[in-house]
């Protein structure tokens, strides 16, 4: 039964790239999951608690981009090598400092920004309002994420755009 008022050959370049965010979203998931054990130094406590929050929205995302592929009347892909294979994002190493931690993961947000970006052209162009609507919203929050990310990056000095705020004012 179709319950979509949707073409099936108009859904396949969506759940294509659907599948490929899934696998980007396993991947992040575990490079926060080792992260999180392996985190050390002063920012011990604020990044252990700042990357198990991460990884439990991620867990989330998961599942609900896969039941958006089944709601779509697809699979979604399951085997993690497959993820590794089409995943743009890289596994994460361990044995890096807290701030190599932070970079990496504001570097694969921009990698999962952009995948969720193809995600909605490919979803416009078929009219899948219901998947534009939930990539919209996880666009925001990741945006938010790697805003925070990158203010807890930066050195107390540092501003943001000051000399442009002064220019207006002028």
């Amino acid at each position: 039964m179709s319950y979509l008022n949707i073409q099936d050959e108009k859904l396949l370049p969506v759940v294509m790239e659907l599948n490929t965010l899934l696998a980007d979203y396993h991947i992040y998931y575990q490079k926060l999951r080792t992260f999180h054990w392996n985190v050390l130094g002063k920012n011990f406590f604020d990044l252990h608690v700042q990357f198990e929050d991460m990884y439990n929205d991620a867990k989330v995302k998961i599942d609900e981009v896969a039941e958006r592929i089944l709601t779509l009347r697809h699979h979604p892909i399951s085997k993690f090598s497959d993820y590794l294979k089409i995943s743009s994002l890289e596994e994460g190493n361990a044995l890096v400092s807290d701030q190599d931690m932070v970079a990496e993961l504001i570097d694969d947000h921009k990698l999962i920004l952009t995948q969720m970006s193809t995600v909605i052209d490919n979803a416009d162009k078929a009219g899948d309002e219901g998947t534009i609507d939930l990539i919209g919203a996880y666009i925001r929050e990741l945006e938010k994420t790697s805003w925070m990310l990158n203010a807890w990056s930066k050195k107390a000095e540092e501003h943001l755009k000051v000399d442009e705020l002064e220019t207006v004012k002028s």
